[in-house]
């Protein structure tokens, strides 16, 4: 009776034991991917908070149009001369410092910005802003993969839509603090200071055991697999970069609306491509990857034709938001499945595929702005609905995108 009683308390102590570890490792897939998606949400503020107020610095120091395309340069500068250090720091000493580090110094960043008062800081600040904008993005883009493989699901585009969900409500605050008389150094340093300071609370929730001390290349040479997410992502970002810089435009000239609807065509295409990234990972835990990256080149170019057959208000709007949703899940799909890379690490393959892509994002807008100029925009629009094609046509000769 005694031996019965020790091995039934014996087994109920294994089952606690069991059933707390099970516990535990529910909470902190829960934490993680609630704390990530917070990081994801502060990038895409920080971000946000510089661009709303770009109108207000150039003001401030009296540039002109050429002048402050110029200036911007830096930024996308940083960026590129970042990407293959930055894959090689989140490898090296582990994307959970890496991210922590990261943002926090894209936020003291940002205060810096405001306190600006000529044109060469500005430019050397944009600079580093933009090397910190990097360094987030493959340090959180490795977190977020690494909790994709703890859930055993897509969960990739989710993070993403808290980025750009945070480029809406980053302008929104801008624009209150505009009304308010706030002014572009306390906005900035408020924001910097909220961004730390969530920084510091979510830092124990984030994936730790990723370093790889023994690394000691700072690019890691994409295979054929990467290089293909790398082509199939440069599509995708000249489709999206196109869209940021020329969707607004394309309804001035062409859609010809009165002038308050002009920017419907830009909100229609934001709109939905916001929702199409919370939305994004259930189709593609349903259908695949591959399957998602074949639809979202359709959705691009179907709704570009639509918009250049049928340039009305309506139809170009109905078109944009296609674009939109087919845009939302390129990128996070093509990270995602870069992630999982059997030939180098997280970091190493984000950063490869991010250097190719990121050259769409770049190239993408002045294309369009060339071809509108030699024949006319709806052509160049065109090219766009090709892009998306693109997508489609390289995702299906990609044999290991699942």
């Amino acid at each position: 009776m005694f031996k019965l009683k020790f091995f039934l308390s014996k087994r109920s102590f294994i089952l606690g034991a069991d059933e707390e570890k099970h516990k535990y490792t529910h909470t902190f897939k829960g934490m993680a991917r609630f704390s990530i998606t917070v990081c994801f949400f502060l990038a895409g503020l920080c971000f946000s908070s510089w661009a709303s107020r770009i109108p207000d610095i150039k003001t401030l120091l009296a540039l002109n149009d050429a002048q402050l395309g110029n200036v911007l340069f830096s930024l996308p500068a940083g960026l590129m001369v970042s990407l293959p250090l930055s894959g090689w720091m989140v490898t090296r000493f582990g994307s959970k410092r890496m991210l922590a580090a990261g943002i926090v110094l894209y936020a003291c960043t940002l205060s810096l910005i405001g306190l600006v008062t000529s044109t060469w800081q500005l430019v050397i600040i944009l600079f580093a802003f933009g090397l910190w904008a990097n360094l987030v993005n493959i340090a959180v883009n490795t977190q977020a993969v690494h909790v994709e493989k703890l859930h055993g699901r897509s969960t990739m585009a989710f993070f993403h839509g808290a980025w750009s969900l945070a480029g809406f409500l980053g302008a929104a605050l801008a624009l209150l603090f505009a009304y308010l008389d706030v002014t572009i150094q306390l906005h900035f340093l408020i924001v910097s200071i909220l961004i730390s300071l969530s920084m510091v609370l979510l830092y124990k929730n984030l994936f730790s055991g990723d370093t790889a001390s023994n690394t000691t290349v700072f690019f890691a040479r994409p295979d054929k697999f990467l290089l293909q997410l790398g082509i199939i992502g440069f599509f995708g970002l000249a489709c999206e970069g196109a869209m940021f810089d020329w969707s607004g435009i394309y309804f001035q000239k062409i859609v010809r609306p009165p002038a308050a609807l002009i920017t419907l065509g830009y909100v229609a295409f934001m709109s939905t491509m916001t929702f199409g990234r919370f939305i994004g990972d259930h189709f593609t835990n349903k259908l695949g990857r591959k399957k998602m990256l074949q639809i979202s080149g359709v959705l691009i170019a179907f709704g570009l034709t639509m918009a250049i057959a049928l340039p009305s208000l309506a139809t170009a709007s109905l078109g944009f938001m296609f674009v939109g949703f087919g845009v939302s899940s390129v990128i996070p799909l093509v990270y995602g499945a870069a992630g999982r890379s059997t030939s180098t690490s997280p970091g190493m393959a984000l950063a490869a595929v991010s250097s190719i892509s990121f050259l769409g994002f770049l190239l993408g807008p002045p294309i369009i702005g060339w071809i509108a100029q030699t024949v006319n925009l709806q052509y160049s629009f065109a090219l766009i609905a090709v892009l998306g094609l693109c997508i489609t046509l390289m995702t299906s000769k990609a044999r290991l995108i699942q």
